[in-house]
């Protein structure tokens, strides 16, 4: 499996001083997919050194200028769309299909920034006293430490870095070790559109710990944005203290979807399938629990194993193809170990269960679910659909509630009061009622709990990357 001539040409692109490579590979067949820099300690002094530098004149560029170069990166984005997906399902191995529609999900965070540049407003505050005037402003905070994950390599760049950009800050970017590529294209497309040097850097790095300590370690990165594992998350909570750091942190989630009495199968069923299995399931805000009314849980988990059944599993590069690869063999190990352990504990297995060869797990359905399972109490990060029942509107509120985490959370009913109450007694930063894909780039993304801190997209985006200062002036 190869790149393209283009996709290959973008991703050499020099990382000053590094000296070592590390392979990409392909999920989908465990090949090489190319070689690039494996930077440490010295490479992550550079960029901070480059970023920092940058920061001075990038700061002082007006909203309208930096508003014009992400229009163009957002322009440069839609045109490389067919390639850049592509890209993605040979990085990570997510259908094709999807993939495009990651790369305008990604785009359209730019485009957003592009616009909310110019939308940076202070504030005057009226004053007591006759000769003072008194004026709030919001100024870029610093250098970014941006660290991003596999699951999503191109938007989880984008939904950080085009708002930091937008603020005038400049950004040194860890993408995850799996899925570099597709942040070595986007760094390249920005230097395109007329990025200057030094405000998108991006450090690919097999063992993220040594690039980290560097940059969590420096006074002049001023803001930390992750999207990873709690534990990860809570680690560089603690890391950025002595250095006072701001930080965003979106963290794991352990989404359910209660479907109540009321719900109209035929149009309900299609957003759980949407919910649970897009990305074969890999993504923190995937229906993890699904909690259906005890009335039609039969007819519902039925018509979930049919649904299932018809999903179809095998190249992502095919457009016809719904389901591809795990990420990686640990992904694997980890979706084997949750039907195994429900299996174990009683559960009923409806449909699947088993891999489907390389790293391919098949679509799985499972009933009579427990709480004490692994899969209820864990994000299974797979393609794996568990069913469990409750009987009323408050057991069903309770139960979804029953975890320290707190991403996303769903629900159908065509009850309007049910979805007001219900809706407002989530414990969950998003909640989707009669939705099953809710995010979109002028809407907040951030959860609660141990989900983490902080809020992406929509104007709430860029006052991550902002710090409000107070100007009292006296008049003669």
């Amino acid at each position: 499996m190869q790149l393209s001539t283009a996709v290959d040409k973008r991703i050499q692109g020099t990382i000053p001083g590094a000296r070592r490579t590390f392979s990409v590979r392909t999920p989908i067949d465990g090949s090489v997919l190319a070689e690039v820099p494996d930077c440490g300690p010295g490479e992550a002094q550079g960029a901070a050194d480059r970023a920092a530098a940058a920061f001075s004149s990038w700061k002082r560029t007006t909203p309208y200028e930096r508003a014009a170069i992400l229009r163009r990166w957002f322009e440069r984005i839609g045109e490389q769309k067919a390639e850049l997906a592509r890209l993605m399902v040979m990085e990570m191995g997510k259908p094709l299909a999807e993939a495009e529609g990651e790369i305008g999900y990604a785009a359209s965070f730019v485009e957003w920034y592009a616009e909310e540049a110019k939308r940076v407003y202070g504030e005057t505050i009226p004053s007591q006293f006759p000769n003072k005037r008194l004026i709030a402003l919001r100024q870029p905070s610093g250098l970014v430490y941006a660290i991003t994950p596999w699951n999503f390599p191109c938007a989880m760049v984008t939904r950080k870095v085009a708002p930091a950009l937008a603020a005038g800050c400049t950004v040194v970017l860890k993408p995850a070790e799996q899925t570099p590529l597709s942040a070595l294209c986007l760094a390249d497309l920005w230097r395109e559109a007329g990025g200057p040097p030094g405000t998108f850097e991006v450090l690919p790095a097999l063992n993220p710990v040594p690039v980290s300590d560097v940059l969590l370690g420096d006074p002049r990165v001023r803001v930390l944005t992750f999207t990873g594992s709690t534990a990860v998350g809570m680690h560089l909570y603690e890391r950025c203290a002595p250095t006072m750091k701001r930080l965003g942190l979106e963290l794991g989630g352990h989404a359910p979807f209660l479907v109540f009495s009321d719900a109209d199968l035929d149009a309900a069923l299609p957003q759980v399938v949407a919910c649970k299995f897009r990305n074969a399931g890999q993504t923190c805000v995937c229906a993890n629990r699904i909690y259906v009314h005890e009335s039609i849980a039969d007819d519902f988990s039925e018509r979930l194993k049919t649904a299932a059944n018809a999903l179809r599993v095998g190249d992502p590069l095919d457009p016809q193809t719904q389901i591809g690869p795990l990420v990686d063999a640990q992904g694997m190990a980890k979706v084997q170990a949750h039907v195994a352990d429900a299996l174990q504990k009683g559960a009923r297995l409806l449909t699947g269960g088993e891999p489907a060869g390389g790293l391919y797990f098949q679509p799985t359905v499972l009933t009579g679910i427990g709480p004490d399972m692994l899969l209820m109490r864990e994000e299974t990060f797979g393609p794996v659909a568990p069913v469990a029942t409750f009987r009323d509107e408050e057991e069903a509120i309770r139960i979804a509630n029953a975890t320290s985490y707190g991403l996303a959370a769903y629900l159908w009913t065509r009850d309007l009061g049910r979805a007001f109450r219900v809706a407002e007694s989530l414990e969950y930063g998003i909640v989707g009622v009669n939705d099953g894909v809710p995010s979109t780039a002028q809407a907040p993304f951030g959860g609660v709990k141990y989900s983490g801190v902080g809020r992406e997209g929509g104007h709430w985006g860029i006052d991550e990357f902002l710090d409000i200062k107070y100007v009292s002036i006296a008049l003669p």
